[in-house]
């Protein structure tokens, strides 16, 4: 049997098989006092459920990352996406950082990643068994519940089909370099290049408030260190900076948000346990 014929023949089983739940709703959000709202996609496995954050400005919004694309994103929020522009910011090209990017004019990343998100690679499927095993044992040694069938618990609709969903690639529209500013009128955000997650990994920094996104460089969660594109020599450099900055909230990739102290604590714990203090 050909390939194709296959992968029509399990599309089909799948789609007399299926016993997942339809979920009420894709996305959740979390609105703040300060025009930041936090949107994350709940049935989506541990390791992909992303944060995105969309921050309100007076002449323009910023949208930082935007998760895995199942469901589309602008629809789903008509009063965030109201038709002001938008600048869409990748932190990096991961599949949980820039599955919905497509749908916006102007997209962001850093010039290091460009030819990623233009053409992504590494896991871009809904099929567990499409991810390299090695990578699976190094994102459960880290501390991720072990994989099933699917990155989903549930389905969006009723006529979902999981085998159908692929991570679309988008052309960037801005190559972005350290120290870049976003000018949102009201708002003035700094784009901090801090690689070791991936190589183009990128942080947004306010200064004014001290708020900073990171991606996936650092979250309160158990940290993804090893595996392609990162290195962890690099990774300590970056995480080494954040140190320095006068941060007094941070709103991550992944997990809860979290001060300064945890920030520090978190460095701290993960610098000793490399051995690179």
């Amino acid at each position: 049997m050909n390939p194709a014929t296959h992968l029509d023949t399990m599309r089909r089983q799948w789609q007399s098989e299926t016993d997942y739940p339809v979920a009420e709703a894709w996305y959740q959000r979390l609105d703040s006092h300060n025009g930041i709202t936090r949107i994350w996609e709940p049935h989506v496995h541990p390791l992909e459920q992303a944060n995105f954050w969309h921050i309100r400005g007076s002449e323009r919004d910023l949208l930082i990352d935007s998760g895995m694309g199942i469901v589309p994103l602008r629809e789903s929020f008509p009063d965030l996406f109201d038709g002001k522009e938008i600048i869409a910011v990748a932190t990096h090209t991961h599949i949980d950082h820039i599955g919905a990017i497509h749908e916006f004019e102007h997209r962001w990343v850093h010039a290091a990643e460009a030819r990623q998100m233009e053409h992504p690679s590494g896991v871009v499927t809904l099929i567990c068994s499409d991810i390299h095993p090695a990578l699976s044992q190094i994102f459960v040694e880290a501390g991720y519940p072990p994989f099933d069938e699917l990155l989903v618990d549930a389905f969006p609709h009723a006529n979902f089909n999981p085998f159908d969903y692929r991570l679309r690639g988008a052309v960037p529209t801005r190559l972005l370099a350290d120290k870049d500013v976003i000018d949102l009128g009201d708002k003035r955000f700094e784009i901090l290049h801090l690689p070791g997650h991936s190589p183009g990994s990128i942080c947004v920094w306010e200064e004014a408030t001290g708020v900073l996104f990171t991606g996936d460089l650092i979250y309160d969660g158990p940290l993804v260190y090893e595996g392609p594109g990162m290195d962890l020599d690099i990774y300590a450099q970056s995480l080494r900076k954040l140190k320095e900055l006068p941060v007094s909230v941070v709103h991550a990739g992944h997990d809860p948000s979290f001060d300064r102290a945890r920030l520090l604590q978190i460095i701290d714990d993960y610098l000793s346990r490399w051995n690179l203090r």
